[in-house]
């Protein structure tokens, strides 16, 4: 039993409701509003290379990737060649890893995240459109809104150890977005704990 708990938690079963963003095609557009009360909608960063981490601290996947401080530096140095990084947590309220505004700043300051925005996904709206499965799940976004990566993080599906040991798919996407190069790798199987949707 323990087993297929552990094995649930990692390959993120959720329900059949989940919608699937395609691979080049346009990324599902959307508005949604930021732990600071801001509003942002995807077309509001047409023209910039665009990624969304699926995010929730409690599970150990995505934990270890905070804990590493692996995934900050991966933040920073995105954001220092322009692009936007956006993190989703659709965390239903009613489910005991839900942050309150108040909570996920504390958490920003501690964690010191260098994403743009913590997006409050707690009606599962946005998760939902993507099909993010797992935190994390994460998504790449070209400067003309096509979606041309999504999957995991990094080929190291492991919930402790240096992730900066592993292939980093996104560093290596953006890489080749910015170099007019052709993706290698555009989508692979998400690994870590199912998304904690309401329904």
């Amino acid at each position: 039993m323990k087993r297929a708990i552990i094995l649930l938690s990692l390959f993120g079963v959720v329900g059949a409701a989940l919608a699937a963003a395609e691979i080049g095609k346009p990324a599902p557009e959307f508005t949604a509003t930021d732990i600071n009360g801001q509003t942002h909608k995807l077309s509001d960063y047409q023209g910039k290379i665009v990624v969304l981490e699926s995010y929730n601290l409690d599970c150990p996947y995505c934990h270890n990737q905070y804990r590493s401080g692996a995934m900050q530096e991966l933040q920073h140095d995105l954001a220092a060649k322009g692009v936007v990084w956006l993190l989703v947590n659709s965390v239903s309220p009613k489910h005991p890893s839900h942050r309150s505004a108040e909570a996920a700043k504390k958490e920003w300051a501690s964690e010191k995240i260098n994403a743009t925005a913590w997006l409050d996904d707690s009606s599962g709206d946005v998760g939902k459109a993507y099909g993010m499965r797992t935190t994390p799940h994460m998504f790449v976004i070209d400067a003309s809104g096509v979606l041309v990566y999504q999957g995991a993080i990094d080929d190291r599906p492991a919930p402790d150890g240096d992730p900066r040991t592993a292939r980093n798919y996104v560093r290596e996407a953006v890489q080749r977005l910015q170099a007019g190069d052709k993706l290698a790798v555009s989508q692979t199987k998400p690994y870590g704990c199912g998304v904690k949707y309401g329904s």
